[in-house]
């Protein structure tokens, strides 16, 4: 299951999902001010620890393996104040990283499903 850090997964995770809601938000304005501001409020530790909390009941129990692991990795010092939510939001993007590399057929399905809530 590990071919890489779980930091590693959680890495390329956000970016990952950075570039799903870019690809989203540039069909909704061609305003650079909204599109930045469309594209923070999904990106951000506390849209992802809600969303990660919304699909739990699609996750196989590997993924939700890979949640617990992700929300247990140590986190840095200048997170600390909002600590649940970015631990939340870390297990997502290990998520989105993990099925990035290791299952793209899951990862769609599951952006198929973020698709409908966004």
């Amino acid at each position: 299951m590990d071919e890489l850090n779980l930091r590693n997964y959680a890495h390329l995770g956000d970016a990952v999902w950075e570039l799903f809601v870019r690809e989203i938000t540039i069909l909704k304005t061609q305003n650079a001010k909204e599109l930045h501001k469309i594209t923070t409020d999904k990106v951000n530790a506390g849209y992802q620890c809600r969303l990660l909390n919304q699909l739990q009941s699609l996750f196989t129990e590997e993924e939700l393996e890979l949640v617990r692991r992700g929300r247990n990795l140590p986190i840095p010092i200048a997170r600390k104040s909002n600590q649940s939510e970015y631990r939340m939001a870390t297990a997502f993007e290990v998520l989105i990283g993990w099925w990035h590399i290791n299952d793209k057929t899951r990862l769609a399905e599951i952006l198929k499903e973020i698709k409908v809530i966004l």
